[in-house]
């Protein structure tokens, strides 16, 4: 394995944080269909504007996010969509998981 810097731990480290929080997951999933607008997250995810914003303005910085604007709305889109290849990772990883703890506890 490749020896990494301090600095790139922390840079890897916080991109991990970034998929951490179950909201901000729950706004990329919503934005794996195409982009929305902050109103169309709110309604999309239950989650009140300020909430969305937050999330979107961190996800954004990272550019894991991109937006555009047009007139009076902001559009969000994914930016890099490798953090779905991570997921899926993940999810398999768990599903594997679940499926042994089933097999032995039936």
């Amino acid at each position: 394995m490749k020896q990494l810097k301090d600095e790139a731990l922390e840079l890897i480290a916080y991109r991990l944080k970034m998929l951490s929080d179950p909201m901000r997951l729950k706004i990329l999933h919503t934005l794996q269909g195409g982009e929305k607008s902050v109103q169309q997250l709110v309604e999309l995810t239950g989650a009140g504007q300020a909430n969305i914003s937050k999330h979107l303005s961190q996800l954004a910085q990272h550019n894991i996010v991109g937006r555009r604007r047009k007139g009076l709305h902001v559009y969000y889109y994914i930016a890099d969509d490798s953090i779905f290849k991570i997921c899926d990772l993940v999810c398999k990883n768990m599903e594997k998981n679940m499926q042994r703890f089933n097999d032995v506890f039936g």
